[in-house]
């Protein structure tokens, strides 16, 4: 039934909205389930086996099926696509929220997601975004330099304006090969999920694993959020979101996670959460509902 869903879904923006908005809500909770952790003893490498071995396991019948290198694939392209999404993505990001509040992970990360995207389509594949989304791109990266303003005067660590764009970067490299790879997004899905798990699995093998001592209703948050949640379900919902809206629109979207990440850090983690954080997060978030393109006279 899922892959029914998936696969032969109306060809309405509607039904990419839907799996944006999905998306969104997921990455909230995500980065403030990553940050959390950055109290306990998980590891990445152990976030990872996690995050990449639930949707690997459930997916099995469709990765068996395509092989793990599909025939009408190119490798070049699968392995930007798990780099993009996968392992490589989810490694740099996962380090980088370790060391960053909540609220500036949605700015940086859900703010550079879409400017990436963007950029690569512009430059590469000739997209021309209209008036209206170059004015949502505008407002992005005013939303980044008021954060910026803030973390000039403060002692917080510069990881994340140093890994949360390089990030973002990667994700804006799978956004466009998945939509060339001509996978759907159960496929694509669960190529990425067996290849990022393998790949973790080497990692736990050469640099160790603490998954042994962690206690069980941690690794339980964690199966949740990072493997059932991130790994499963906002995969296929972004997957989703691309095919109905395009890259750049899809992209777009996961900027709205500042506002949602700025409110989860500060409810749930305790993160304080001053004037500039919030002018950042609610700009960012406006440059967002124009750049997706929903305002336009036209669309992609």
């Amino acid at each position: 039934m899922v892959a029914l869903t998936l696969d032969r879904g109306s060809d309405s923006p509607v039904s990419g909205y839907a799996g944006a908005f999905v998306t969104v809500l997921i990455w909230a909770g995500w980065i403030l389930a990553t940050r959390h952790t950055a109290a306990t003893s998980l590891g990445t490498i152990d976030l990872g086996l996690i995050r990449y071995g639930v949707p690997a396991l459930v997916l099995a019948p469709v990765w068996l099926k395509t092989g793990l290198v599909p025939k009408r694939l190119s490798p070049a392209l699968l392995a930007l696509m798990v780099a993009g999404s996968g392992a490589l993505f989810f490694q740099v990001a996962a380090f980088a929220i370790h060391a960053t509040p909540a609220a500036s992970v949605g700015v940086l990360l859900g703010g550079s997601m879409p400017l990436a995207t963007a950029i690569i389509g512009v430059t590469l594949f000739r997209e021309r975004p209209d008036r209206m989304r170059i004015l949502g791109f505008a407002a992005i990266i005013l939303g980044m330099a008021i954060l910026l303003t803030r973390s000039l005067g403060a002692s917080d660590s510069w990881t994340g304006w140093l890994l949360l764009p390089a990030a973002a970067a990667l994700w804006a490299t799978y956004t466009h090969a998945f939509r060339r790879s001509g996978l759907s997004p159960l496929q694509g899905g669960a190529l990425i999920a067996v290849w990022s798990f393998l790949i973790h699995l080497a990692l736990a093998l050469v640099f160790g694993s603490t998954l042994a001592t962690v206690p069980a209703h941690e690794i339980g948050l964690q199966v949740i959020s990072q493997g059932v949640l991130s790994g499963l379900i906002a995969t296929l919902a972004y997957g989703l979101a691309v095919r109905r809206l395009g890259g750049t629109q899809a992209a777009a979207f996961t900027a709205l996670t500042p506002v949602l990440a700025m409110i989860g850090g500060g409810l749930l983690l305790q993160e304080a959460i001053g004037p500039f954080e919030i002018a950042a997060a609610v700009v960012t978030a406006t440059g967002v509902a124009l750049s997706t393109g929903m305002l336009s006279a036209r669309h992609e």
